[in-house]
């Protein structure tokens, strides 16, 4: 299924995963799961995913996702992430994939996550809100520029595309 934004590449998103710090039985938001692929691959340690997105495609997407990966321990949400996010009770990891609300959805996630919460910017904007919000908040870690290339054939050689980078911004409980 080809969705606006498409999934998180591998790359960023071991990275983005290593930085949530993700345990045994962790409860963690997706927010703005899209595909879904965050969400399965931090099924794999956490003890609950919650997986929301406000585009009706990308849960129906998600969800195909995390049946065909046997993921057995998502819940998923179509809607608002403002709307949906305070009846989740404590979190314990939170990724956010999205931009749509983030101060608002960030002042939510700081109130609820005891561990680490996890921002992918692509725009330089949501970068600067991001950051801008985790620091309001007294949340604020830091910030990585993330550049990956592949290797693609060219004329009996290889050379290495550049896939657009992506800033992951970091914060949450204990971290200054």
């Amino acid at each position: 299924m080809g969705l606006k934004g498409g999934p998180t590449q591998d790359e960023v998103m071991a990275v983005s995963l290593a930085k949530l710090g993700i345990r045994p039985g962790d409860r963690v938001a997706d927010v703005g799961c899209g595909t879904g692929k965050v969400a399965v691959a931090a099924s794999k340690v956490a003890g609950q995913v919650y997986a929301i997105d406000r585009r009706p495609e990308a849960i129906a997407c998600a969800r195909q996702e995390a049946v065909a990966a046997g993921a057995g321990n998502i819940e998923f949400f179509e809607g608002d992430a403002v709307d949906i996010l305070p009846g989740l009770g404590r979190l314990d990891a939170a990724f956010v994939g999205g931009s749509r609300r983030l101060p608002e959805v960030l002042d939510i996630l700081a109130g609820k996550v005891q561990g680490r919460i996890v921002v992918n910017a692509v725009m330089v904007g949501t970068l600067q809100s991001a950051i801008e919000s985790m620091r309001r908040l007294g949340i604020f870690s830091e910030a990585v520029h993330l550049q990956v290339s592949r290797s693609a054939d060219i004329a009996g050689g290889v050379m290495f595309k550049p896939i657009n980078p992506v800033y992951i911004v970091v914060g949450g409980a204990g971290c200054s």
